[in-house]
């Protein structure tokens, strides 16, 4: 099995079991997926985020999913808890469709790493 299949495999599976958990069956896209392990990195499930932290959740996300990848860096923690990552590497110019992939990649791997999937 090519590693485009298997890819594709695992992320039908993984957004099978994260739209029953957390959408009611209702498929999420890859905008919320990335916004759920941006709540997960920063570990305050029970609060109401505003528009301005959910794009920095979503932020968070895409630096801790692409740290393996060589892109970012772990830096601090903030006074409020917030992760800070910084730029190791600047990521090279994509086309959405590459962007995708590298995501939905970066994402199965998270979640192989967590334990969720395998």
């Amino acid at each position: 099995m090519s590693r485009d299949e298997q890819l594709k495999i695992r992320w039908d599976q993984l957004v099978d079991i994260l739209s029953k958990r957390f959408a009611d069956g209702e498929m999420l896209d890859l905008d919320a997926i990335i916004y759920l392990i941006g709540v997960q990195e920063l570990g305050k499930f029970k609060r109401k985020f505003k528009k301005d932290d959910k794009i920095n959740l979503m932020h968070i996300a895409i630096c801790r999913l692409l740290e393996p990848y060589g892109y970012y860096e772990f830096d601090y923690f903030d006074e409020d808890g917030w992760p800070h990552y910084m730029v190791k590497e600047e990521l090279p110019p994509l086309k959405a469709g590459e962007q995708s992939v590298l995501m939905k990649g970066a994402i199965v791997d998270y979640f192989l790493e967590k334990g969720l999937i395998s």
